[in-house]
């Protein structure tokens, strides 16, 4: 939130202890975000959230919010793997 712009390669992890119903709001965000709800790694939603009106639920054990373009070639269905 606040932010104005983000770098390219800036990805914005939140892990649970398990899956649950997790929304994303973009009140006080001022740049566009793909975000991605997993289960297992699995992807079951992706969504392009746009500043200060954007809202979006789904069931997930990690969401992961990158800049907007930045998921263009992820689908449902498909593994993530993150690496620190």
């Amino acid at each position: 939130m606040f932010r104005r712009s983000l770098p390219e390669e800036y990805a914005l992890v939140f892990r649970f202890d398990d899956a649950g119903t997790r929304d994303v709001h973009m009140l006080f965000v001022f740049v566009p975000l793909d975000v991605l709800w997993l289960v297992d790694d699995e992807v079951v939603r992706t969504e392009r959230l746009v500043p200060w009106r954007g809202f979006a639920v789904e069931s997930a054990d990690t969401l992961v919010e990158l800049p907007a373009g930045a998921a263009d070639d992820i689908a449902v269905g498909d593994a993530v793997r993150l690496v620190e």
